[in-house]
């Protein structure tokens, strides 16, 4: 966090500020890392007491301040002997205190903010545009999938006053949640990059998905810039519901940013860059599966508005080869097994995109395996959603189906009632069953796909699978 003194910090936050036996005053000025997880606390830190579903972060706070935290934020004094600011919301405060960062470092500064939302691609577009705005200056950019109340300012708040570029990703369970995120940041650019099922049973229903998406559209200014994906029709909707000035990205249309010529493989997607501009470049990109291409496309649009040369932007892109951590992460080699463990989350959308990606890959003779789990936050929306992910295995000739656990049962039931399949499909109860099935019945050249919502702890049988055929 960029050094403020106590009083300023109890400002921002609409605390009252108890000094409690440290050797601080109002005046002493703080620069360390501000977190919620004591685990994280090193000394100078800050340490924010956020009550949790599960646990209390005022019980953490001992260790916090053991840990070396000199100022704790929360919502009841304590009995400890360091400064502390008692709020009536610690969530609310960490937001405020961001909210305070952020414009504390734009106003001393040349910072420009891009907020990134939409149901499927956050957290790969963050990393592919931070991988091209490193290059140019200082960046700060979310770590795994920090855009939530707690994460999204978490990863403001590591703000310095020689940042260039703040990459922030933007995500909700409900209405009201991305503008809130909004108001914190402040965008210059604001991206949308799909409208889809992923918690739409969370937002309830898709309309309300597309109202909190557009949220990111609506609170930009006349001299921002809203990037909107041109081939999704929900996306390219929010146009009417912004001040902004609008530009695009897609496949099928003829503005803005564009891709064509795209060919994918097992080694990753090569396509044509086209910018707004004109300019035009081959990419060899490695993150493997096409949806991922229109990631690419969202970062490049973000990147051509900051100024960011062609090449510069091409380098970066094909600099990347790994999403993220349990986004299509390529294991596995021994005897030609390939595992793709793509277990972090799961949507209709993400399920159908790493499906196709499957069939896509698959050599002549080679057979693939989808071991899938459950989507979660569906709703009502669930069990429809399931049967459609086992017929679509069905009608892209995947070799063998593996179902885990008994919320995705129906992916299971859906295949086997699909009488013009001559596939097989398996159900098992734990990612346990399902890693002995496969240890005994995966071949040499095999490409196994696991997928899954993060819930359904499919990631760590994706490890083992990896780690096994390694």
């Amino acid at each position: 966090m960029i050094a403020l003194n106590l009083r300023e910090i109890a400002q921002a936050v609409g605390g009252e500020l108890h000094l409690h036996g440290s050797t601080l005053t109002p005046e002493s000025r703080i620069d360390g890392a501000v977190t919620t997880d004591s685990r994280e606390i090193g000394p100078g830190a800050v340490f924010v007491a956020k009550p949790g579903d599960v646990t209390d972060g005022h019980l953490f706070a001992p260790t916090a301040v053991e840990r070396g935290a000199v100022l704790l934020i929360v919502e009841h004094l304590l009995d400890l002997p360091v400064a502390q600011i008692v709020v009536p919301d610690a969530v609310t405060a960490l937001g405020d205190l961001a909210t305070d960062v952020v414009a504390r470092v734009r106003a001393a500064g040349s910072l420009k903010v891009i907020g990134i939302t939409g149901s499927n691609g956050k957290t790969t577009t963050k990393n592919l545009l931070k991988a091209v705005l490193e290059r140019v200056g200082p960046t700060v950019a979310a770590r795994e999938s920090f855009n939530n109340e707690v994460g999204a300012p978490l990863t403001m708040l590591g703000l310095t006053l020689e940042t260039r570029f703040l990459v922030a990703e933007m995500g909700a369970s409900a209405v009201g949640e991305i503008a809130r995120l909004v108001r914190m940041a402040r965008p210059d650019i604001g991206i949308v990059l799909k409208v889809g099922l992923a918690h739409a049973g969370e937002f309830g229903g898709i309309d309300a998905t597309v109202r909190a998406k557009t949220e990111m559209v609506t609170g930009l200014l006349e001299t921002d810039v809203a990037v909107l994906n041109a081939d999704d029709p929900r996306v390219a909707g929010m146009a009417g519901a912004t001040r902004a000035r609008i530009t695009w990205f897609g496949q099928n249309g003829t503005e803005g940013v564009r891709a064509t010529d795209v060919v994918a493989s097992a080694t990753g997607t090569t396509f044509r860059l086209h910018l707004a501009s004109g300019e035009t470049r081959p990419v060899a990109f490695r993150v493997l599966g096409e949806h991922h291409v229109m990631n690419a496309l969202a970062a490049a649009s973000a990147a051509e508005l900051l100024g960011v040369d062609i090449d510069l932007i091409v380098s970066a892109l094909e600099s990347v080869h790994t999403a993220e951590r349990w986004r299509m992460e390529v294991m596995g080699g021994r005897d030609g097994v390939t595992v793709i463990n793509d277990a972090y989350n799961a949507s209709p959308d993400s399920m159908t995109a790493a499906l196709k990606t499957l069939a896509q890959i698959r050599r002549p003779g080679q057979r693939t395996i989808a071991v899938l789990g459950e989507m979660s936050e569906l709703g009502e929306l669930a069990g429809e959603e399931h049967d459609r992910v086992g017929l679509l295995a069905v009608r892209l000739n995947i070799s063998q189906l593996v179902v885990v656990g008994r919320a995705a049962r129906r992916m299971h039931i859906s295949t086997i009632n699909e009488g013009s399949w001559d596939g097989e499909s398996a159900f098992v109860e734990t990612p346990d069953e399902a890693f002995d099935l496969l240890r005994s019945t995966v071949r040499p050249g095999d490409t196994v796909l696991v997928k899954s919502s993060n819930s359904a702890g499919l990631r760590f049988l994706g490890d083992r699978l990896g780690e096994f055929f390694s």
